[in-house]
């Protein structure tokens, strides 16, 4: 028999519609029957394609017994986390807290008037190494509940001022470079020199990381940095982590080595990924990393772009009740395909020697560390010329053998702030990589979500006010779009814009970037320089909450500090630095002391920092250089402080109207010029493809020159 879930939009909620727990969603019904009924809430927050999420179902909620106790005794709601972050940013620091850990499944119980006083992650079913279970925890607290409401008060009482103290933040001076530094430090001190990354397993890819440590070295000419960074890139791009049969990249990895990951496959991870390659394409010019892009794009394409136009939020890690089956191979399977002669003689001699294949399987179970008798493909040798033509050949049979698979479900809501975060990734690869492709994919995407997500609050505001009454959406399924935007949303949607008007230098994107930022400062900012998540929450135990650090993806402060700094850099209103200024005072300890935890917030302050340079390109008469090549010349260096204005015939009317100083660069009778300006001043008008070069080399480091 389905519970209520079965009406909701959500794939995570719908999973759960067919369990004996009699679910509600988060709603008013729920909260009105637990007060009514005096009981404790049982909030379990989790998302489709988490893999211990499936455990605990499956363990607990699909077990009767279990089952008819929540019934008797709780009433019970899912949170999909990635339709409500804002509920879950609420308690999973409650979590933390209690644990000292968190993650999903995130398991809360709480007062009917939204009160935590119990929080734990994944429970077992029945107690075991030393581990209370669920059966047994439910049985203490609803006796608590029942019988000692001083405890169930005293720990409220001591969770709400431990909160107090976990979120207060002290206004203090506005962070100055030794932020940087500190962060910078971080890294190089928890640097693994064999495997890249960071610190020990599990793994985290953390792409933004990468992209702060490319951005120091330009700064700097610190090689250690870059050499991280490609070390990091290389050894995750040659292991698990990497799907190499069908491309695109796991959650994280279980190991040191990026061996053995978690399976699924999220969509900001592939976004940043993207970035992070990108980037350090654009200073090594390392084939492998431009390869990577560009596979990465073939399998978001592929297996994740929607018919509609969007992008669906991610792949499972398991299929048939199975984590990572549909990827792995055991011995006998390759060895069975040879002796068919599907795949190619010598096949499993060549995966053997190069991707790490083993009769008894190199696949550890993560819990009992034994051989599962399956292999995980992971490059143990490079690939030279030959042996990637023999690869490529092994892996278009191994796709096509496992298009027979049971596929692991695909996640099909399509999430505003993650396609955004998408579409400046690919905007900004599209730029350095010059390619048309991904640079047409980031437009149509984002022009979905303008058409899907977004909407007017006043439909008779002029063409001038348009875009300031323009509202958002977060999520789009089956149809429906709903749940109002989050400050994740905007934010990203703001740097969507910055980097689609860096690809195309129309000043469209100008235009709705300001206008935009208006209105999310306008709709989340706070009176101290803060944004909010929510543009009007629910729940008031704990006051209004805001993301500060970044996690997979970067926090809407962070990320909203970004844009900052960017549309003052390309604009030059003076208030979009006052107010970074404001947010830099509000979080002066945060950003000071732990930016490695907020890596987006300290590429603001690189850009707030370093030296800018803009380069403006005009066009004039016709002979010389054209604009087009001097912006694709520009665009092939490495320069992350530079701001690019192209001024031709067709937008220079309307990109003066936005940044009336780019009227001085007018040119009358001259050729087409690029004019460099740095350091409070601007040089020589350059007049030809040979004296940018010159310029180019001068201000762009020279790694991959070396």
């Amino acid at each position: 028999m389905l519970n209520s879930l079965f009406k909701e939009k959500s794939p995570y909620l719908q999973q759960h519609s067919n369990n004996p727990v009699n679910w509600y969603a988060w709603e008013q019904e729920a909260f009105d029957k637990a007060k009514n009924e005096h009981k404790p809430i049982f909030l379990s927050i989790g998302y489709a394609t988490c893999h211990w999420c499936h455990v605990m179902e499956h363990e607990s909620f699909e077990d009767r017994e279990i089952a008819a106790y929540l019934n008797e005794y709780y009433v019970s709601i899912k949170v999909d986390r990635e339709e409500r972050p804002d509920i879950d940013q609420i308690y999973m620091p409650v979590c933390q807290m209690l644990t000292g850990q968190g993650g999903w499944p995130l398991t809360i119980i709480m007062t009917p008037e939204k009160e935590p006083f119990y929080a734990a992650t994944y429970l077992p079913k029945d107690a075991q190494m030393g581990r209370l279970g669920l059966r047994q925890i439910l049985r203490g607290i609803q006796g608590m509940w029942t019988k000692e409401q001083a405890r169930v008060r005293k720990a409220i009482e001591q969770i709400t001022l431990g909160y107090s103290q976990y979120t207060s933040y002290i206004l203090g001076s506005f962070p100055d470079e030794n932020a940087l530094k500190k962060a910078q430090s971080y890294f190089r001190l928890h640097a693994d020199p064999n495997y890249g990354g960071f610190g020990k397993a599990p793994k985290f890819p953390s792409p933004h990381q990468l992209v702060f440590l490319c951005r120091e070295w330009y700064q700097h000419r610190n090689s250690e940095l870059l050499e991280s960074v490609v070390l990091s890139l290389k050894k995750m791009r040659q292991g698990g982590l990497w799907d190499h049969v069908g491309y695109g990249f796991h959650r994280y990895s279980t190991d040191e080595k990026w061996l053995l990951p978690h399976f699924e496959k999220m969509l900001y991870d592939q976004a940043l990924m993207l970035m992070a390659y990108a980037e350090a394409w654009q200073i090594t010019k390392e084939p492998l990393f431009k390869q990577t892009c560009l596979e990465l794009f073939e399998y978001l394409q592929r297996d994740m772009l929607l018919p509609n136009g969007g992008f669906s939020s991610a792949e499972d890690a398991d299929s048939e009740g199975e984590e990572g089956k549909f990827y792995t191979w055991s011995y006998n399977e390759l060895k069975t395909l040879e002796l068919q002669g599907r795949l190619p003689e010598y096949s499993l001699s060549f995966l053997a020697d190069y991707f790490g294949v083993i009769e008894e399987g190199n696949m550890l179970d993560e819990a009992t560390k034994k051989r599962t008798g399956q292999n995980i493909l992971h490059l143990t040798t490079e690939l030279d010329e030959s042996a990637y033509l023999q690869w490529e050949s092994i892996r278009s049979v191994l796709f096509e053998c496992r298009k027979q698979r049971v596929r692991p479900l695909c996640d099909d809501k399509i999430l505003c702030d993650w396609n955004a975060l998408l579409v400046a990734s690919l905007a900004n690869a599209a730029r350095i990589l010059d390619s048309e492709e991904l640079g047409t994919q980031a437009i149509l995407t984002l022009n979905f979500l303008e058409k899907t997500f977004s909407y007017s609050v006043d439909s008779n505001a002029d063409a001038d006010d348009f875009e300031k009454s323009v509202r958002w959406y977060h999520r789009h399924r089956d149809g429906e779009t709903a749940i109002d935007s989050f400050a994740e949303d905007q934010s990203f949607i703001i740097w969507a814009y910055v980097e689609c008007y860096s690809y195309t230098t129309d000043p469209i994107y100008v235009q709705k970037a300001l206008d935009l930022a208006d209105s999310t400062l306008a709709l989340f900012g706070d009176d101290q320089g803060a944004l909010v998540q929510s543009q009007g929450s629910e729940i008031q135990v704990f006051g209004a909450p805001m993301t500060i650090y970044d996690g997979a993806i970067p926090s809407a402060n962070s990320a909203m500090a970004y844009c900052l700094i960017r549309l003052y850099n390309i604009s030059g209103q003076t208030k979009w630095i006052e107010y970074l200024d404001k947010m830099g005072q509000r979080f002066s300890e945060e950003w000071s002391q732990f930016g490695s935890s907020i890596a987006v917030a300290m590429m603001a302050l690189q850009q707030y920092h370093y030296e800018p340079i803009q380069w403006v390109v005009v066009k004039g008469k016709n002979r010389g250089s054209s604009v087009e090549a001097f912006k694709l010349e520009i665009d092939q260096y490495y320069l992350p402080t530079s701001t690019v204005h192209v001024l031709n015939d067709h937008n220079k009317e309307a990109l003066i109207k936005r940044i009336p100083s780019l009227a001085n660069y007018l040119t009358g009778e001259a050729p087409s010029r690029v004019f460099l300006c740095q350091n409070y001043h601007c040089e020589a008008p350059i007049e030809s493809l040979d004296e940018l070069r010159v310029q180019l080399k001068n201000i762009s480091p020279a790694y991959f020159r070396r």
